[in-house]
Formats: C-alpha cells, sequence, structure tokens
C-alpha cells in the first residue's frame, strides 16, 4: 500500500539507490554491490530457465503431435490408394456388374 512521500514505518531504513560510478565507494563496497548483483541474477536465470524448460517442453509436444498425425494421416491415405488400385483393377477385369 502506497504511503505519503515513500517514506515507511519510523525508524526503518531502505535501501537509496546510487551510482557506483559517481560515487566514492571503497573496494569492498563495489565487491558487495557486485556480489548481490550476481544473486539477483542467478535467481532471475533459474526463474528464466524454469521458463524456458516449460517452453521447449510444449513446442515439443506441438512438433510430435503434428508429426504423429502426419503420419498416420499418410499411411490412411496409402490405405485408400490401396482400396482404389483393387477398384481399377477389378473394373479392369470386367466384374459383370456393368452393362455390356
Amino acid at each position: 500500500m502506497a504511503d505519503g512521500g515513500g517514506k515507511g514505518d519510523p525508524g526503518h531504513e531502505y535501501a537509496t539507490r546510487i551510482d557506483p560510478a559517481k560515487e566514492n565507494l571503497t573496494r569492498e563496497q563495489l565487491q558487495f554491490i557486485r556480489r548481490v548483483e550476481v544473486e539477483q541474477w542467478k535467481k532471475k536465470a533459474d526463474k528464466l530457465r524454469g521458463r524456458n524448460i516449460a517452453t521447449g517442453l510444449a513446442i515439443g509436444a506441438l512438433v510430435a503431435g503434428i508429426y504423429t498425425y502426419t503420419f498416420f494421416s499418410v499411411s490412411q491415405e496409402k490405405v485408400l490408394e490401396e482400396a482404389d488400385e483393387e477398384a481399377r483393377l477389378a473394373r479392369a477385369r470386367g466384374s459383370g456388374t456393368g452393362p455390356r
């Protein structure tokens, strides 16, 4: 919940943003800043890695589904082509069902 002027409860300190290039910081302070930034990056990278894995699995499932659908539809076409071929052969032999 927002409070007036961005000030918190009395007695609580909040981190203020600083520019390490403009501030005169000690070597230990710069190392601490870098360590905190690396930890924040690792936490974000873990979240992103999880999202990437989920996205990869979803795309893989979609590709596998398309492949499976295509495989079965082509095999059905082959069955239909075989049936058409048998019908053509029967007509060529003259099955005797048509007018002479």
